[in-house]
């Protein structure tokens, strides 16, 4: 049975957050708030637990996971070379929503970096997620609290959909503020490549460490999540679209129809369904995740979005809604 507490993260409960991380320290799963998204933890370091990760969420067990540190000095437990690179970039993104993968020291089990070479680190800067590592004694192991596949969750509702009766313990910490998960910047190459874009962007990652490049999609085992596997996809077919004002042309009689637009309430759509996804990319990655989540709550059979800018935070979220949408793009 899965036991789910409620903590403000601005006036932490320290007595009931231990609960938690006792969970952790004995080898189980909790699921817990962070900046981007929610997590689904386990202790790094116990293989058994961290396996228990995959069996909870029906994850494919070549999927590394990002283990979760609450002190830059805690990177030595992980890497066994620590690049200039990564020490500014953790200076000036940390905590927050930047994973670095470094080439991985002896000792991190296998099932973390799914035998890769390489391990996934960062540091949260969501309250909640730092104090429960600090108080669960070692790094947290965490990939999205959802299933597989499915949208990732940015409240707690979300989780318990997903995961009740698969995890011992859910921290209601209210919803996540970005909405979408860490950028991923792979520094253990000669170039710095970039596997998953998220709210930290190329454009930020130059200004501090100079010559950085995005690789997209890429062939072989994935270094980073979200890298491999169609991710991100609720229950209705998903369409990204350029003009949502011609949504209707590609419609099916009989079919319910949701809208997700910028400024929607100005835009006059008569869908369905329509969902307001604010006035920018940020708000709208913000927003995204619950959305496809309400769209299936609604009764939605399609989904038509509209396809983000091709800077910023708008590159991370072209990432998800391409991979929701399993490539489906209607451009003018």
């Amino acid at each position: 049975m899965t036991k789910i507490i409620k903590i403000d993260p601005a006036n932490i409960d320290m007595e009931l957050l231990s609960q938690a991380a006792d969970v952790i320290k004995h080898g189980g799963l909790v699921a817990f708030p962070t900046e981007t998204v929610y997590g689904l933890g386990a202790d790094t370091f116990n293989s058994d637990a961290v396996a228990n990760i995959f069996r909870a969420k029906g994850r494919p067990m070549d999927n590394p996971l990002i283990s979760h540190i609450s002190d830059i000095a805690d990177l030595e437990m992980f890497a066994r070379e620590i690049p200039p690179s990564a020490i500014k970039l953790a200076e000036e993104f940390w905590g927050g929503p930047l994973t670095l993968i470094l080439k991985k020291k002896a000792g991190i089990p296998d099932c973390v970096t799914a035998g890769l070479d390489t391990v996934a680190v960062r540091l949260p800067s969501h309250s909640i997620a730092n104090v429960l590592i600090k108080l669960s004694g070692t790094p947290i192991a965490a990939p999205s609290a959802n299933l597989s596949g499915s949208p990732s969750p940015t409240t707690a509702t979300h989780c318990i959909q997903d995961l009740d009766g698969r995890v011992d313990m859910i921290i209601d910490g209210g919803s996540s503020m970005i909405g979408i998960e860490s950028t991923v910047i792979d520094l253990s190459t000669e170039v710095p490549v970039i596997l998953r874009p998220g709210m930290i962007s190329p454009e930020d990652m130059r200004s501090v460490i100079g010559e950085v490049v995005y690789a997209g999609e890429v062939e072989g085992a994935p270094k980073c999540p979200g890298m491999k596997y169609t991710h991100y996809s609720p229950n209705a077919s998903v369409i990204v679209i350029e003009d949502v004002s011609d949504y209707k042309k590609h419609t099916r009689s009989g079919e319910t129809v949701c809208v997700i637009a910028k400024n929607a309430s100005d835009a006059g759509i008569a869908a369905d369904i329509v969902y307001d996804a604010g006035n920018s990319d940020a708000e709208y990655a913000a927003r995204l995740f619950y959305l496809l989540r309400k769209a299936d709550e609604d009764g939605a059979d399609v989904v038509f979005a509209q396809l983000p800018e091709t800077s910023g935070i708008g590159i991370a979220l072209r990432n998800r809604l391409f991979k929701s949408a399993g490539g489906r793009v209607i451009m003018k």
